[in-house]
């Protein structure tokens, strides 16, 4: 690799990666206001914040990766030319092909980070994910039941609870279950402890009644030494969740068995595509990269700057996407088009190489009066 290929992938490194860390930050700033409201609502740390969001951050970086790569590669490819450098080393007798060299490195380093990505990081961190939220899901006292407020974890229900000792014990405990409008039923007691069972959270009540109120308006009331509520029945779909399939290894997704299939809730034709598309993403990203830096190579020095060659690569990453989606919307019907899934970044790869073959043909220069009558 000559000084000039090093000098420009060092430019395209650096600038991948600030774009990425904007993208990045961009993206969390959108979302992180409204996890955060969530994680307080539940009762939860601002330390519980933080670690889903690091745990988040692999998926985040492998998404807005192709556009990083490809916003660091036309503004470098802008530079070049607007600088004259362009010029300068096609005048010394360089194709476009030879000068898309060290963009062809740094998509190639692009392309590697992302499979180490896409087939290590995000699944080992969306594995975790999901065992941490399961975990914060079951975590029925620090969700729900907040002391000296009203709670209503599911519809129907309503709780309210006096106070909460440090060992965990509810004392004075009011809740009404009011699901089954022919028979509304309130439970109090002086005491309460949360336990949790292999069918779900139980709820132990302790010296308290149940008042059963009917429609007909008939009244019945029962006192109890210790009473247990089934939490698990009332909050079982907030609780119990399909495995995500995002957290299952490549090999996991293409084999497809009908494990999987139950423990995800997909049918096989989406894991399988899945998991190609899971093996054809880093190749996306290199396609992205250099679609920005064939577009820009393709136009010459301007005052008016090359903002039309940009557009036509930002028109051309939307097509790639908007086919890749097609593809995808075909081929998780049936497994036999998991093959599909390669549709969208082949052809990147292969509108990049037409951009370059147009950069490097002579441009005709128009002479003046060439179109006069004689």
């Amino acid at each position: 690799m000559t000084r000039f290929d090093r000098y420009i992938l060092g430019q395209l490194a650096g600038l991948f990666a600030f774009f990425t860390l904007l993208l990045v930050a961009l993206y969390w700033v959108n979302q992180a206001v409204r996890l955060f409201e969530q994680i307080l609502a539940d009762g939860q740390t601002a330390r519980v914040f933080l670690e889903l969001t690091v745990l988040s951050l692999p998926y985040v970086i492998s998404e807005v990766a192709p556009v990083a790569a490809f916003a660091a590669a036309v503004a470098v490819g802008h530079r070049m030319v607007a600088e004259s450098e362009m010029v300068v080393m096609q005048t010394a007798g360089l194709s476009a092909f030879r000068l898309a060299r060290p963009a062809a490195v740094n998509a190639a380093m692009v392309t590697a980070a992302m499979a180490a990505l896409l087939h290590g990081l995000v699944p080992a961190s969306r594995a975790v994910l999901a065992e941490r939220q399961a975990a914060l899901a079951a975590d029925i006292t620090a969700r729900f039941l907040r002391d000296g407020t009203f709670q209503f974890p599911t519809p129907g229900i309503a709780v309210y609870i006096r106070r909460i000792t440090p060992a965990g014990e509810l004392q004075g405990l009011y809740l009404a279950d009011n699901r089954d409008p022919a028979a509304r039923v309130t439970y109090t007691a002086r005491s309460a402890l949360v336990t949790q069972t292999g069918t779900g959270p139980k709820l132990l009540l302790v010296d308290g009644m149940v008042q059963v109120l009917t429609e007909d308006r008939l009244l019945s009331v029962t006192r109890f030494a210790d009473f247990g509520y089934d939490l698990g029945a009332a909050l079982s779909p907030a609780t119990l969740r399909a495995r995500d399939a995002g957290a299952l290894p490549t090999p996991a997704l293409l084999a497809a068995t009908p494990a999987t299939v139950e423990a995800t809730g997909m049918s096989r034709a989406a894991l399988v595509y899945r998991g190609h598309h899971r093996l054809a993403q880093p190749l996306f990203a290199a396609a992205a990269a250099m679609i920005g830096f064939a577009a820009l190579m393709t136009g010459a020095f301007s005052r008016l700057g090359l903002w039309r060659q940009a557009m036509v690569g930002a028109l051309v990453l939307v097509a790639v996407y908007l086919l890749g989606n097609t593809a995808e919307s075909v081929g998780v019907r049936d497994e036999r088009l998991a093959f599909l899934a390669w549709v969208g970044p082949l052809s990147g790869i292969g509108a990049a190489t037409v951009l370059l073959w147009l950069a490097q043909r002579p441009r005709r220069i128009r002479r003046p009066g060439a179109n006069a009558v004689a």
